[in-house]
């Protein structure tokens, strides 16, 4: 027969719950706290609707989209990665979440055959942390998978840089995920972009930014240049 708790063991069963009960809460609390809240991507409404207004614009080809790094490459893109057919898609100030709530304008409807992504950037600066940035990106390729399942994925590193160099650590933890991704995925390539951007003494190198010493000037792209060349080029450049 089973035995019936004391008043005693009762009351120290409650406390007990009590006590793992505010634990988890407390948990949870700090985790949800730690999490940033993402603008509202319809900010960007006019510039997508901008892209979608360009006429003849070119299937099979390969997407670049991202923040205003990618933005900023759009005078060049072309020339930089020759004989690649490029739809340049980058929109400033956006972030990984924002990418995937446009993704259909951005690229599904383009029906690439890759796509090169640049965002986590700002999502760091809004305080995101590499488990959102991640979570936003796994759900980006598994749509564009889903309806383009050849399609080849090229994540950009997050690019270092002085003017949010006290939240690099971050930056990093994130691109080490990019990387443990690109890894376990075959349709995923990782470009670091990241290290040649540092110097000998491991700091950014001041003389590829323009002066808000967070977007790049020439010398920044060539650096970019070179590297996605090597990668998404090399790749690519048998199917033009």
């Amino acid at each position: 027969m089973r035995k019936l708790m004391t008043l005693r063991e009762c009351t120290m069963t409650m406390k007990a719950l009590t006590v793992n009960l505010c634990a988890f809460l407390s948990l949870t609390l700090s985790l949800t706290a730690a999490a940033a809240e993402y603008p509202d991507p319809e900010r960007f409404r006019a510039a997508i609707d901008a892209f979608n207004a360009e006429a003849d614009v070119p299937r099979g080809a390969v997407v670049a989209t991202g923040s205003s790094s990618m933005r900023g490459w759009h005078g060049r893109i072309e020339e930089d990665l020759a004989p690649l057919t490029i739809v340049p898609r980058g929109f400033g100030g956006s972030n990984m979440y924002d990418v995937r709530y446009f993704l259909d304008d951005l690229v599904l409807k383009h029906k690439p055959r890759a796509v090169m992504i640049y965002e986590g950037d700002n999502d760091a600066a809004l305080g995101a942390t590499t488990e959102q940035v991640m979570l936003n990106l796994d759900a980006i390729i598994e749509e564009i998978h889903y309806y383009l399942p050849e399609t080849r994925v090229y994540v950009l590193a997050v690019k270092p840089s002085i003017s949010r160099w006290q939240i690099w650590s971050e930056m990093q933890n994130t691109n080490r995920a990019m990387q443990r991704l690109a890894k376990r995925h075959p349709l995923v390539t990782y470009v670091d972009v990241a290290t040649p951007m540092l110097g000998d003494d491991g700091a950014p190198k001041p003389e590829i930014f323009i002066s808000d010493n967070l977007h790049m000037n020439d010398a920044g792209y060539d650096i970019w240049r070179d590297a996605v060349r090597a990668v998404v080029v090399a790749s690519e450049a048998l199917d033009e």
